[in-house]
């Protein structure tokens, strides 16, 4: 027995029982130590896992506050088959998203981040200040120079 999706009816497969979650990305560092008193100290991450899960293989979890997707440091672990090695700092643009992203500003700032101004997208580019709804984007680099961007939502992301 096959089902259709509704909402495409080019896909006739059945995904009822195959969710894709995005629970765990891998951010490149040189000091894991030195990153994650960046994530923890400063970004505010929760600390979920500092283990070595083997001899010589260490992994550091943590997640923003609120998020089910954390982010995971890796030492002596094997590069997975089929996938490339990242340097440290070469991670770009992974985006979290806040309610209100003037606050979050000032708690980043806070706690010692270098935390770029608010920005929207407007009619020459980027611009200064709050946008309208999902244009307010402020961004910042931990200390290996992976890139982080953070937009405001109109609400949390069980209410959307």
């Amino acid at each position: 027995m096959s089902t259709t999706n509704t909402t495409n009816p080019k896909n006739t497969t059945n995904t009822k029982n195959r969710n894709w979650t995005l629970e765990v990305v891998p951010v490149p560092v040189a000091d894991m130590d030195r990153a994650k008193e960046f994530y923890v100290g400063k970004a505010g991450f929760k600390l979920d896992l500092d283990d070595e899960v083997a001899p010589g293989m260490r992994i550091i979890q943590m997640t923003p506050p609120g998020s089910r997707c954390s982010i995971a440091m890796l030492e002596g672990m094997p590069v997975a088959p089929g996938t490339k090695v990242m340097s440290p700092g070469t991670l770009q643009g992974l985006q979290l998203c806040v309610t209100d992203i003037e606050a979050a500003r000032e708690e980043l700032v806070s706690r010692g981040v270098d935390v770029s101004p608010v920005r929207h997208v407007g009619a020459t580019g980027w611009e200064d200040g709050k946008g309208g709804t999902w244009n307010s984007f402020m961004t910042f680099e931990d200390p290996d120079g992976n890139g982080w961007v953070v937009q405001e939502a109109p609400s949390e992301l069980s209410e959307r």
